[in-house]
């Protein structure tokens, strides 16, 4: 293992303490989430497994 990489979690977590503000405060400037449509079943997929138990 190199000698860079933490061999602890505690290790892990002072690393990502040490992390610059400046680089966390960037976040700010990226675009908000995008919110995934709401999945529906329509007719036509319902069709596709409306006989599933047959083939189970």
């Amino acid at each position: 293992m190199s000698a860079l990489e933490p061999d602890t979690l505690d290790e892990l977590i002072a690393d990502c303490a040490g992390i610059p503000a400046a680089l966390t405060e960037r976040r700010a400037d990226l675009p908000a989430p995008r919110v995934a449509a709401e999945w529906v079943v329509d007719d036509t997929c319902h069709a596709q497994v409306a006989d599933l138990d047959d083939y189970v």
